[in-house]
């Protein structure tokens, strides 16, 4: 399946057709007899293909839409990414995979762990309604706090304020020190008009969890919709420099990641997160931040000057293992990016250890290019 647009071919009499949208084309794997193109997908069937498309490609490759594809595949509704027994990953038709999970949950009424499963399926696909009466049935048999917490966000998200409120509720007493109870209460007062108690609600659960970066972020935002930015920066500020917020940098770290998904306020975001660091330079998420922060605008030595500091840190933590790499590899500090990714493979974090081998790879296969380069421009000369 190669995308968007297919080649000239002896059933498709214009070349380069301009397609809207997803589109690939379908054919046998001896429609291409110079080899694969490099774009392509490898698309096998688990299941019998449809008569219709098993005649088409006899006549050799076709140019379809990609969901179109999927149908003739007999996929019901859009394909979605699923794994198998073996953690392979497979495409599986969206209704057949809630179909499959229901049929699953019905053999067995009684396991929780089966409805939250194809309750969690519902939510990710916004299958809100459905994913409310499952959840309202495990919370009916003795659902964890967890589980009331996501029958509220599911009457959240159809705007069921009262109903969510009285669920939040639970979930509050349920789960005390979690903070998104409180949080998505105040979404539901949000909802009913209740700004102020809304509010007190969003400052609650931040006591309750002060590195929380999605309260804080919840914080700013909602003063932002109604006062703008020197508002909400302010808002932010003033709650940050309580003593009891005073050593978290999660503030500043929510409002940079703010800015930074617009880019025209880059710069604002490289200043909130240069707070961050000062605020604790031992907070991981502060380190990432800057450093991909300047990573953006080219500042490949800055991201070394701050980040070499910590390299105890990376042991534990690939994404910053990831952005030192990217600066020193790129500035060829090859002395520096050895040492470093030596260090890395006795990593006990299984991520960090796998970054360390497969960069090690990459690299001996960079020098061994510049080896073979050096040696022609030898043999030229």
């Amino acid at each position: 399946m190669s995308q968007p647009n297919p080649p000239s071919g002896p059933n498709n009499g214009q070349p380069n057709l301009q397609l809207q949208g997803g589109a690939a084309i379908v054919a046998p794997v001896s429609a291409f007899p110079g080899g694969v193109p490099g774009n392509a997908l490898i698309v096998l069937p688990l299941s019998k293909p449809t008569d219709e498309l098993s005649d088409a490609i006899k006549k050799g490759p076709v140019a379809i839409e990609v969901d179109r594809m999927w149908e003739l595949l007999g996929f019901n509704g859009p394909a979605v990414q699923v794994q198998d027994a073996d953690g392979r990953p497979i495409a599986i038709g969206l209704e057949d995979l809630l179909g499959g999970l229901e049929k699953h949950w019905q053999e067995d009424a009684e396991d929780l762990n089966r409805a939250r499963l194809y309750a969690q399926e519902l939510m990710k696909y916004e299958r809100f309604e459905n994913a409310e009466k499952v959840l309202a049935k495990i919370v009916a048999k003795g659902g964890t706090g967890e589980d009331w917490l996501a029958l509220g966000v599911t009457q959240i998200r159809q705007e069921k304020w009262d109903k969510a409120e009285g669920t939040l509720k639970g979930a509050q007493n349920l789960l005390p020190d979690n903070p998104f109870p409180a949080l998505h209460l105040a979404k539901a007062n949000f909802g009913k008009g209740n700004q102020a108690e809304g509010r007190s609600l969003i400052e609650k659960a931040i006591s309750i969890a002060p590195n929380s970066v999605d309260a804080w972020a919840f914080l700013f935002t909602e003063v932002q919709k109604k006062d703008g930015d020197e508002a909400a920066e302010r808002a932010v500020v003033e709650l940050a420099n309580r003593e009891a917020n005073a050593k978290t940098a999660a503030p500043f770290i929510a409002v940079q990641g703010i800015y930074a998904g617009a880019e025209d306020r880059r710069d604002k975001a490289l200043e909130w997160a240069k707070k961050a660091v000062e605020r604790n330079d031992g907070d991981p998420l502060a380190l990432i931040c800057l450093s991909a922060l300047y990573g953006q605008n080219g500042d490949l030595d800055k991201v070394i000057e701050l980040l070499s500091r910590h390299e105890a840190k990376m042991a534990n933590d690939v994404r910053l293992a990831h952005n030192y790499f990217e600066a020193l590899f790129q500035k060829r500090q090859l002395d520096r990016v050895t040492k470093l990714l030596n260090a890395l493979a006795g990593s006990q974090n299984r991520e960090v250890k796998q970054f360390a081998i497969e960069r090690s790879r990459m690299v001996a296969q960079y020098l061994q290019q510049q080896q073979q380069q050096l040696a022609g421009a030898q043999r030229r000369a």
